[in-house]
């Protein structure tokens, strides 16, 4: 046997959005059920380089299929003026569950930035109203791309207005998909006014305010993935329904985590998980005028279930380098 070794052009390439929407989905869903397997995300903190690496493993069963994998994965801000390498790195080992063997080894930047989106979609398909039209984006950086490329297979995206302090990223987004959507540059508050939100930064300061939002926003609440990072005003986290992905890591290091502390909400004001939503334990958006808001924090499970369509994809079309890394005489 051998595995698969897959770039981040490889894994862009053999990522059908729709497909790992719905394998997302499956994830949470799993989750739920009880049929996965995720100790919590391990952290090795590296003040003296401004960063810190992230160890991310888990196993699920989809139901048709199952699979295991780790996710090595850091954050280092520095990285780009610094190594001319992004803040983010990641590397991701698919396995077989039956026998351990490595499947694929496979960029986890590209695979962490699809399946964000990809996370973004499941929620905004149960919590945004039906015929949502309009997406407002806070960050211009590489995951905004994927909120948009996710969340237009799943809601009837026409408007899309972004929002960034780096005027020459907002300009690139805007070269990509101004031919797909009518895009334009805004303030947060008129990102923040559009059907559907998603922030997508890595702030340590509330950026969008309740008053920001129009009535009925949907807020997908990606960026704040560390204990010190914040986006939304607390008054948002108050007043809105809170869908998180998963409770240890939302209360510890999620978007909610700073208002948990300070005691500004509590149990009571979470009002589902993802999954529970997914499986249909809770419903999903009941009013149209309400405020949600999906705090997502990023779960391996997410991870195994993009490096399973990710691989699929790949060996059904012969597009990878295999290479023999475990050896294939006896052991």
């Amino acid at each position: 046997m051998e595995t698969l070794l897959l770039g981040r052009e490889a894994v862009d390439q053999n990522t059908p959005m729709g497909e790992l929407v719905g394998a997302v989905e499956d994830a949470f869903a799993a989750y739920e059920r009880g049929d996965a397997r995720m100790p919590a995300k391990s952290y090795i903190d590296l003040p003296e380089y401004n960063g810190d690496f992230r160890s991310m493993p888990a196993y699920m069963d989809a139901g048709e299929w199952d699979a295991a994998g780790i996710k090595w994965v850091n954050v280092h801000p520095d990285n780009p003026q610094e190594f001319d390498l992004p803040s983010v790195l990641g590397t991701m080992i698919y396995s077989d569950p039956r026998n351990a063997f490595p499947l694929a080894i496979m960029d986890g930047t590209e695979l962490t930035m699809k399946r964000t989106g990809a996370a973004a979609a499941v929620a905004t398909d149960h919590l945004a109203v039906e015929e949502a039209n309009s997406l407002g984006l806070v960050g211009a950086g590489v995951q905004a791309y994927t909120q948009v490329e996710a969340i237009s297979t799943i809601r009837p995206i026409e408007e899309v207005v972004i929002c960034d302090l780096d005027e020459e990223r907002v300009a690139d987004f805007i070269d990509a998909f101004e031919n797909e959507f009518a895009v334009r540059a805004g303030s947060v508050a008129e990102a923040a006014s559009c059907e559907v939100l998603s922030t997508v930064t890595p702030s340590t300061e509330p950026i969008v305010t309740r008053e920001d939002l129009g009535a009925g926003t949907h807020v997908n609440a990606m960026g704040a993935d560390a204990a010190d990072k914040q986006e939304l005003n607390p008054g948002i986290l108050e007043a809105a329904t809170l869908v998180i992905d998963d409770y240890e890591q939302t209360t510890h290091s999620g978007e909610s985590s700073l208002a948990w502390e300070e005691g500004l909400i509590g149990e009571g004001d979470i009002y589902a998980g993802v999954g529970e939503i997914v499986v249909g334990k809770r419903e999903g958006r009941t009013d149209e005028n309400e405020i949600t808001v999906f705090d997502s924090t990023g779960l391996a499970i997410q991870d195994v279930a993009a490096a399973h369509v990710v691989y699929e994809y790949a060996r059904d079309r012969d597009n990878g380098t295999a290479f023999d890394l475990v050896g294939t005489g006896s052991r």
